[in-house]
């Protein structure tokens, strides 16, 4: 139904007369720009007397099946005065990890929903005590193969959409396949996902989409250049000189995934594969490539009268416990409210 690169969500028959199909990965008959970079900016210049402000934080994380009380009070807690918490965590292991991150954060927020899928959780919380109104929630879930059963390591993704305030959102957390030369099956699961998740909630009333997240272990690699020099470029700081060579940047220009998303710089260092226990790059007989394989990118309709600020898009070094780095965003939206009225 609809074409390889379409996400639905509330989605319709293509032959109905009413409503719009919603878009996550790309309109494959769109011309393709690939996924635009946006600079971080430090100070929110949006003023609520001409639209309501909403502050979300975005965080992904693959655990490596190993849990922390204290790496999830500080991961959440270092800034918590956003309004809207979005964490999606990859090969969790056997916890009730709802209970402890609403134990990190029961002074300031309360847990709105999540979607679980064994080792692949999403999470969103609200900001106690604020003008926050939830309309509308549903959750979903895709499996796309990978180690599952008694590794417990599902690949495949999680989703959550939800309407807070009249503005419509969607959550991604997702775990892709791994390897380097696994692009061609990372591409396929995107585009996978996309057609599957929320196919069966068809409605003809529905309107697009204002803001779509993806989250997760994307698993993209660096590619085509050696580890030893990656280790080099990253000692001395020389991160845009590996940036052309990231397979995730690379498949958006092809236009194969990701079309029209925004992604902060990559200024921090990659986030996989590290030594656990500390912030050293694999040194196993493997020695695997430093890449960035935990993202996280976001898409606004352009119609929805929303603007965006992007405030942070960092690693958390500080967070050793897994051989992945936390990766974490601020993203700051003004709604506009005649526009969101329509």
């Amino acid at each position: 139904m609809g074409n390889y690169n379409s996400f639905y969500c509330l989605q319709r028959r293509s032959n109905e007369p009413r409503g719009q199909r919603l878009d996550l990965i790309g309109n494959e008959q769109a011309r393709h720009h690939g996924i635009k970079t946006v600079n971080v900016q430090k100070n929110c210049e949006f003023s609520s007397s001409q639209g309501s402000v909403l502050c979300l934080c975005i965080i992904t994380w693959n655990m490596n099946g190993k849990l922390s009380t204290e790496d999830f009070a500080a991961i959440v807690g270092r800034e918590p005065r956003f309004d809207l918490l979005a964490i999606g965590l990859q090969e969790v292991p056997r916890h009730n990890i709802a209970q402890l991150l609403q134990s990190a954060l029961t002074e300031t927020h309360s847990l709105l929903g999540e979607a679980t899928m064994q080792s692949l959780q999403l999470f969103l919380f609200g900001r106690k005590n604020s003008e926050i109104h939830m309309k509308e929630m549903k959750v979903d879930k895709h499996a796309v193969g990978g180690c599952g059963g008694f590794r417990r390591r599902k690949k495949g993704a999680v989703a959550i959409y939800i309407n807070i305030n009249g503005v419509r959102m969607v959550f991604v957390c997702c775990h892709l396949s791994a390897h380097a030369d696994k692009v061609e099956k990372r591409n396929s699961q995107c585009r996978n996902i996309s057609h599957t998740l929320f196919s069966k909630d068809r409605n003809p009333y529905s309107r697009p989409l204002h803001l779509t997240v993806w989250l997760g272990d994307l698993n993209y690699r660096i590619h085509g250049i050696n580890t030893l020099l990656v280790r080099d470029l990253v000692q001395r700081n020389l991160l845009s000189l590996l940036r052309n060579k990231d397979q995730l940047l690379q498949e958006a220009e092809r236009g194969l995934v990701f079309n029209g998303y925004c992604e902060g710089t990559l200024s921090f260092k990659p986030t996989y594969k590290y030594n656990v226990g500390s912030s050293d790059y694999d040194t196993s007989y493997k020695i695997r490539v430093p890449s960035w394989t935990d993202r996280i990118l976001f898409k606004i309709d352009s119609g929805a009268g929303i603007d965006a600020i992007l405030h942070s898009y960092e690693s958390m070094d500080f967070i050793n416990n897994s051989d992945h780095k936390p990766v974490g965003a601020h993203l700051c939206l003004k709604v506009n409210n005649v526009q969101m009225s329509l």
